[in-house]
């Protein structure tokens, strides 16, 4: 080491003690020793900054480079002047001091306002400080520096790397978000590096738009230039094609999804594949063929895949299979023949998770029985994605108002709750003892949680309806698990109980469910009412005479079963002067095809159709209820708070038995 570094070394020692005074003293008196050595400028203007003295620091470097008029050697003293600063930076970073390391890059900003990995870093710094305005964003102008590099392999890009999380996590919604992901995109597909790791960041910051922010249009939009850098990518094309479909582009969605089964190789992929395929076909309403033939499909994957039983050594792949058999319920009304293969299905899954996550079960699954006094008050924990305004949320608020606090404390487990304004999630935050929320990738903590709560009973309100909560009840945390409400009883071993009533099963259940079933007297669920606001819509306004009889179907597009709606336009023609009003989320275009296909057959004029908008909020939904004469129900896919609201307002309702959970749910309300 050479007698100058030996020096600079000596003085930056105090900087690394936090000792700026003593560090400033230091290089004053190596300038006054050697006054040609214009290191010693720089690491004193360095120490000015440390100080607070800005000023001081930027006529510090101003003097050290006075001297001459040489440019190749002022710009030798920049670059020289430059790595200092960029050092320091990095190092006050990591220090977590981000305000100090913004300070010093903004003066290396000035003296060098090309280098676009300082601008990265001050406007990454800026996002995290909270300090990004309309004045610095253009001060900044980073979108057209970006735009400008001719050599994309001096962007750092793990820098980029880690922009892109942060600006999905802490403004994942700000406008420059889309022109980033374009630049980024080209930047690591240039590089050819670091294009997994990408991938990742920016998935898991899309499900949170889509997810928790709901904002799925702005989710498609981020993932379709993602597509650019892995075309084929399982992940990109499922994240796609979900929130196509929940962005209500449902023919894009189902592109997707086609794409997506394409890019399938193993088993395991092709039934997930194919259930994206499935929610789309369904929540577009109109391509019933295409739906029947992938129902068809995915009912021989999935039992050759139960024939096979893989080791599966991917987690996301066994959540994902869970829930594969969501569908089965709104084409067939079968329950002695799919129940069956939905246990089996279970047992596939619950076999990989106790080897994958094994370690977890070791540490946190219960085993143990309990030795508490039975007088104690319980602890009952309710685990969902739905305690929010959701039709889980609407019934099962009034189980939370009723409970006994003398006898049972409650607690809520809320996964991906909406950062969007909603009271009724606020509520139930209010109204649980203890409240837990909970993301994407945070499963292990849910469990680790429970454990440590020590829930007596754990309430599952989802079912098959979000992956996430079917992999911690698999894991088994709490001594007792039971499901209620959601979409049916899992089949999983690890849930104790499915509580039910002598109505929504038949007597022979007990035959194919794997969980015991537990019957309240009288009806498994109970509300006290609903919202009601003020009505939108006036038959004058659907053009509808005052003496007509209105007929209502208020369901997604998932509940419209072609022979069931053939069955309603067949009521529409034999009661003269009828009408029927259709709601719900499906495709627009496709769902009037759906009918106006059937009427034709039938011979029903088409203008004796209504096809209403989606309200702006629950209660003037309810409200709009009034309308009907008769709400005709689905089948086999019964409607659940549908039915609740229609007989909390008075309105008779019609609806066919069958013989599974859905198909019984307005036989057992009624």
């Amino acid at each position: 080491m050479t007698n100058q570094l030996m020096k600079i070394e000596e003085g930056y020692q105090y900087i690394l003690q936090d000792d700026y005074q003593k560090a400033a003293n230091y290089f004053e008196q190596a300038i006054e020793t050697e006054p040609g050595i214009k290191i010693y400028y720089w690491y004193l203007g360095l120490c000015l900054i440390l100080k607070g003295e800005e000023e001081q620091a930027t006529l510090t470097w101003f003097l050290g480079m006075s001297e001459t008029d040489d440019e190749a050697e002022i710009e030798i003293w920049t670059l020289e002047l430059s790595q200092v600063l960029q050092k320091e930076a990095e190092r006050q970073e990591q220090l977590d001091n981000k305000k100090l390391s913004w300070t010093i890059r903004q003066h290396l900003r000035s003296i060098n306002p090309t280098d676009v990995n300082n601008l990265l870093s001050s406007f990454d710094l800026a996002i995290q400080l909270k300090i990004l305005d309309d004045a610095y964003w253009y001060e900044l102008n980073i979108i057209e520096t970006l735009e400008s590099v001719s050599d994309y392999n001096y962007i750092d890009s793990n820098l980029v790397l880690k922009i892109t999380k942060n600006i999905l996590e802490l403004t994942p919604l700000a406008r420059y978000i889309l022109d980033f992901m374009r630049i980024f995109t080209k930047i690591i597909k240039h590089q050819n590096q670091n294009i997994r790791e990408f991938r990742y960041i920016v998935v898991a910051g899309v499900i949170n738009i889509s997810k928790v922010l709901q904002r799925n249009y702005h989710a498609a939009q981020i993932l379709e230039i993602l597509l650019e850098i892995s075309p084929e990518n399982q992940d990109i094309l499922l994240q796609l094609s979900t929130a196509y479909q929940d962005s209500c582009q449902y023919v894009q969605g189902i592109n997707i999804a086609k794409k997506l089964i394409l890019c399938s190789e193993k088993l395991t992929q092709k039934v997930y594949a194919h259930l994206t395929l499935l929610r789309g076909l369904m929540a577009a309403t109109g391509y019933w063929d295409e739906a029947f033939t992938a129902i068809k499909t995915q009912q021989e994957l999935i039992t050759a895949l139960i024939k096979e039983s893989p080791i599966i050594n991917n987690n996301a792949l066994i959540s994902r299979l869970f829930i594969s058999m969501f569908f089965f319920p709104y084409f067939q009304d079968q329950p002695a023949k799919i129940r069956p293969l939905q246990n089996d299905l279970m047992s596939l899954c619950l076999k990989n998770i106790e080897t994958y996550d094994q370690h977890i079960i070791k540490k946190y699954r219960y085993s143990q029985p309990s030795n508490k006094e039975k007088t104690k008050v319980l602890k009952i924990g309710y685990i969902s994605s739905f305690l929010k305004k959701h039709s889980v949320g609407w019934i099962s608020r009034w189980l939370f108002t009723h409970h006994n606090r003398e006898n049972f404390q409650i607690y809520s487990y809320m996964m991906l709750p909406t950062k969007n304004d909603d009271r009724l999630q606020d509520w139930f935050k209010e109204e649980s003892d203890q409240s837990h929320s909970y993301g994407a990738t945070q499963n292990h903590e849910v469990v680790k949680q429970i454990h440590e709560d020590e829930i007596d009973i754990l309430v599952d309100l989802d079912s098959l309806t979000f992956d996430l909560s079917v992999e911690i009840l698999a894991i088994k945390p709490a001594p007792i698990q039971v499901t209620w409400l959601g979409w049916d009883a899992a089949g999983l071993a690890t849930i104790d109980y499915f509580i039910a009533d002598d109505y929504v099963l038949p007597e022979n259940a007990q035959d194919y469910y794997q969980e015991k079933i537990w019957r309240l007297p009288k009806t498994y669920v109970a509300v006290d009412g609903f919202e009601i606001d003020v009505p939108t819509l006036r038959r004058e306004e659907l053009e509808i005479p005052d003496d007509a009889i209105i007929y209502f179907v208020t369901q997604s597009g998932y509940k419209r079963h072609l022979e069931h709606s053939k069955l309603q336009v067949k009521i529409l023609r034999q009661v003269p002067n009828s009408y029927l009003l259709i709601k719900g989320y499906a495709d627009e275009e496709a769902t009037q095809k759906f009918y106006g296909e059937i009427a034709e057959v039938q011979g029903v004029d088409i203008n004796r159709f209504k096809f209403l908008p989606i309200m702006a909020t629950e209660s003037i939904h309810r409200a709009n209820l009034g309308l009907a004469d008769v709400v005709l129900d689905t089948f086999p896919y019964n409607g659940a708070t549908t039915t609740l609201e229609t007989l909390w307002r008075e309105i008779p309702l019609v609806t066919k038995v069958g013989q599974q959970f859905a198909a019984r749910n307005s036989y057992t309300m009624m």
